[in-house]
C-alpha cells in the first residue's frame, strides 16, 4: 500500500436499515419539525432490512477518499467481537489501512438502526464507551479528517488539537457529530482554530453558533471567524456554500438522476469529496463543483457507501452537468 496521506478519525458502526411501510409523518407548520408515528403495542410490517458494516461519518469519508484514489487509513474504535471483525474486513476490501483501529476487549462494536420512510430517516443510536486514545499518526499523513465520536471521547479532542499544533503541515477537516456539537464551541475552541476545513449543514451552524440567524452569508462569516480557514455550509435542495475569508461561493445541488432512495450519508459524501479534491490540489471552486456529485450518487442507494464514486465517475458526471450547474458568487 502507498504511504498514507489521508487519515479519518471517528466512530464506526454497523447500520441496519429498516424500510417502513406502515407509518405516517406529521410536520408542524410553525417549526417545520416532523415526527413519525406507528401503532404502539402492535405488530407492524416492514418492507425489508439491510445491514451494512463499517459505516459512520469518518468511515464513510475514508471509503470516499479511497475510491477517489487517495491512500487512506482510519483511526477508530471497535469491540473485539464479530461486529468488529466485519467492520475491519469491509474496510480492508476498500483498500483502507486499518492498522490504527483499536480492538478493545469487553466492548461491543456500535450498531445503529435506521428507520427509513419516504426517502427520509430517523436513526436509533447507541455509542459504546470505548477507551479513546490518539495513536501514533504516520508522518506521511497530510490531511486528518475528524468527525463523530461518542461521549467518552471528550478529552480526545484536546489531544487532536495539541497534535495539530505540533504538525502545522497537516490540514485538519472537522465535520462535527452530534456529541461534538453538544459540547459547544468554547469547549472545542482549539479544534475549531486548528481546522483548515469545517463543514456542517445550515441547522447545525445555527446550533453551533446558538443563533437564529437565517442568512447563510452571516453564518459563514461567524463560523470562519471562529478559526477554520475554509467553512462550507450545506442547505439541502438549496445547494451548498463555501467561504475562505476572501470569497463566498455557492454551488447548486447536482440534479438527481432518479428519485432518492435514502439520504443517509449525503453530508458525509459531500464533505469527504470536498476534502479529497482539495487534498488532490484542486482550488476550492473546483472541489466545490465535484462534492455535490458524490452526494447525489449516494442517495440513489441504501446506505452511505454503495453510491460513492471513483474519480473517473465524478468527472463523467461533471462533464454532462447542465449549464446551470456552476459555482457562483454569494
Amino acid at each position: 500500500m502507498n504511504s498514507l496521506t489521508f487519515l479519518a478519525l471517528g466512530d464506526i458502526t454497523a447500520d441496519s436499515f429498516i424500510t417502513l411501510q406502515d407509518a405516517s409523518v406529521h410536520c408542524a407548520v410553525e417549526t417545520e419539525a416532523c415526527t413519525i408515528s406507528m401503532r404502539w403495542g402492535d405488530k407492524i410490517p416492514y418492507k425489508d432490512v439491510v445491514t451494512i458494516p463499517a459505516v459512520g461519518n469518518s468511515p464513510n469519508a475514508a471509503v470516499c477518499a479511497a475510491r477517489l484514489g487517495i491512500p487512506t487509513g482510519l483511526i477508530s474504535f471497535v469491540g473485539n467481537d464479530r461486529g468488529g471483525d466485519e467492520c475491519v474486513a469491509s474496510l480492508e476490501k476498500e483498500g483502507i489501512d486499518t492498522s490504527l483501529i483499536n480492538r478493545e476487549s469487553g466492548k461491543t462494536t456500535n450498531h445503529h438502526y435506521v428507520l427509513s420512510f419516504d426517502a427520509e430517516r430517523t436513526i436509533l443510536v447507541r455509542h459504546e464507551s470505548f477507551t479513546y486514545t490518539l495513536p501514533t499518526i504516520p508522518e506521511t499523513v497530510t490531511w486528518l479528517y475528524v468527525s463523530s465520536v461518542g461521549s467518552a471521547a471528550e478529552d480526545l479532542h484536546d489531544d487532536i488539537a495539541e497534535w495539530a499544533q505540533q504538525h502545522p503541515n497537516v490540514k485538519i477537516v472537522f465535520q462535527p457529530g452530534t456529541f461534538q456539537m453538544s459540547l459547544g464551541y468554547d469547549r472545542l475552541r482549539k479544534l475549531y482554530e486548528a481546522a483548515h476545513l469545517f463543514v456542517c449543514n445550515k441547522q447545525e451552524a445555527q446550533r453551533i453558533l446558538a443563533s437564529n440567524e437565517n442568512s447563510v452569508r452571516e453564518l459563514l462569516i461567524a463560523l470562519q471567524k471562529r478559526g477554520p480557514a475554509v467553512v462550507s455550509i450545506t442547505d439541502g435542495p438549496a445547494g451548498a456554500y463555501a467561504y475562505d475569508g476572501n470569497a463566498m461561493h455557492k454551488i447548486p445541488q447536482y440534479p438527481d438522476s432518479s428519485p432518492p432512495k435514502e439520504r443517509t450519508g449525503a453530508g458525509d459524501a459531500y464533505t469527504a469529496t470536498l476534502a479529497a479534491f482539495l487534498a488532490k490540489g484542486l482550488p476550492l471552486t473546483e472541489a466545490l463543483l465535484r462534492a455535490p456529485i458524490n452526494a447525489m450518487s449516494v442517495v440513489q442507494h441504501v446506505g452511505a457507501q454503495k453510491g460513492l464514486l471513483t474519480e473517473g465517475d465524478v468527472e463523467r458526471y461533471l462533464a454532462k452537468a447542465p449549464d446551470s450547474y456552476t459555482v457562483s458568487s454569494l
